[in-house]
């Protein structure tokens, strides 16, 4: 059974204190809970150990998709193959930061592989900040917690300017309106990438400018000239362009093509986002320990999770038994991409019945730990939950 621990003291103040005051007021704090979960040092280490394992995984898998030509198996629009390969094979394309949600690995319960948030992983400012933020205004130790997830996003950022030092240091953030919690998300990667060395502006998507020829533009407001961006960052998802937005799928893949732009995360993160790969990672690696059993067609013989190949928020989501009854399901937007059938496996459970899922961040390199608290389906109501090793 999970154990928490009661963390009365509010960060708000700390959050002034190491000046990220400007996040208070957000959705970001609402959904923070007043106590944290306890994590042995071991668990923690596990937690390390299996996400920094399952990206090498991913990208075997990756390989395995481009050299077979599997594209169309995963759902990934046609329009965007060429620009996949394109940053697949070019290093100075880095996958910025990606989020492993796992089961387990804690209370005795081993850690398993749910599915990887590689495109527009969010709980960013949630695992970065506001959960240390609450460790030092109750008198903890911030050393008592396995997050690195900011320093570690910092890194990664001087790591692109390295591996692009042909191109200026510019970078243009984008969302879509009407987010907030992407638009607190974006901004914690620009407070690191500011830190890097980059000159950082943001402009939401339906008011940027593209062209094949000379890469991503927004509006100067004082000036009224467009200023060109050599980093693009999109919160947005690479499906969405592939499949709403032909035309700039087109753009970007002549862009990048021409160095006019480097666009995070790359677009081979559809790879890895498509819930195929799940299926992808089980013919690679049957029966791994950090896997579930994946397949095209319902499990006949346990029960089992129906997840469509793009869907997010538990949207879409239908758990079953194994003479294929629905015990639960979430309604959602995305019903009309294919489907996958992956074991179901528990959530661990505190006192109170509550289900915790991990979230592990992957920065390069696993940096960071946070949990999501709700029912059977966890959704876009779920609780965000921090911890303390100890």
């Amino acid at each position: 059974m999970i154990q928490t621990r009661p963390l009365p003291v509010s960060p708000d103040q700390q959050l002034r204190n190491i000046g990220w005051n400007w996040m208070l007021g957000t959705d970001t704090l609402a959904y923070l809970t007043n106590e944290v979960v306890v994590v042995k040092p071991a668990e923690a280490d596990a937690y390390y150990e299996a996400a920094n394992q399952l990206f090498d995984m991913l990208v075997e898998a990756g390989q395995h998709v481009i050299d077979t030509n599997r594209f169309s198996e995963l759902g990934i629009p046609a329009n965007l193959v060429d620009l996949i390969k394109l940053s697949w094979s070019d290093d100075r394309h880095i996958q910025l930061y990606g989020r492993f949600d796992l089961a387990g690995g804690i209370a005795g319960q081993p850690i398993k592989l749910i599915e990887f948030n590689a495109d527009t992983a969010t709980c960013i400012p949630e695992t970065a900040v506001v959960q240390y933020a609450h460790l030092l205004a109750n008198g903890l130790d911030e050393e008592r917690q396995f997050n690195s997830v900011y320093e570690t996003l910092v890194g990664q950022f001087r790591d692109i300017l390295l591996q692009n030092e042909d191109l200026q240091p510019t970078l243009l953030l984008s969302a879509l309106r009407g987010f907030p919690e992407d638009d607190s998300n974006v901004a914690v990667l620009g407070e690191a990438a500011r830190e890097a060395g980059f000159t950082v502006e943001f402009e939401y998507i339906d008011k940027v400018e593209f062209s094949v020829d000379e890469g991503v533009f927004k509006q100067n407001p004082q000036t009224g000239h467009f200023d060109k961006f050599d980093f693009w960052f999109k919160l947005i998802p690479w499906e969405y362009i592939g499949e709403e937005e032909s035309d700039l799928a087109h753009i970007l893949t002549e862009a990048v093509r021409r160095r006019q732009v480097v666009v995070l995360n790359p677009a081979y993160s559809l790879l890895f986002q498509s819930k195929y790969i799940l299926k992808i990672l089980w013919e690679l690696y049957p029966y791994h320990p950090l896997l579930l059993q994946t397949e095209t067609r319902p499990l006949t013989d346990r029960p089992y999770v129906e997840k469509v190949l793009f869907g997010r928020e538990g949207a879409n989501v239908r758990i079953l038994d194994e003479q294929g009854r629905v015990t639960a399901e979430a309604e959602g937007e995305y019903g009309d991409y294919p489907k996958i059938y992956q074991e179901y496996v528990d959530l661990p459970t505190d006192a109170a019945g509550k289900r915790y899922q991990a979230g592990v961040f992957y920065a390069g390199e696993s940096c960071g730990l946070g949990y999501r608290r709700g029912g059977v389906i966890l959704d876009n109501g779920a609780q965000f939950v921090g911890h303390v090793v100890e």
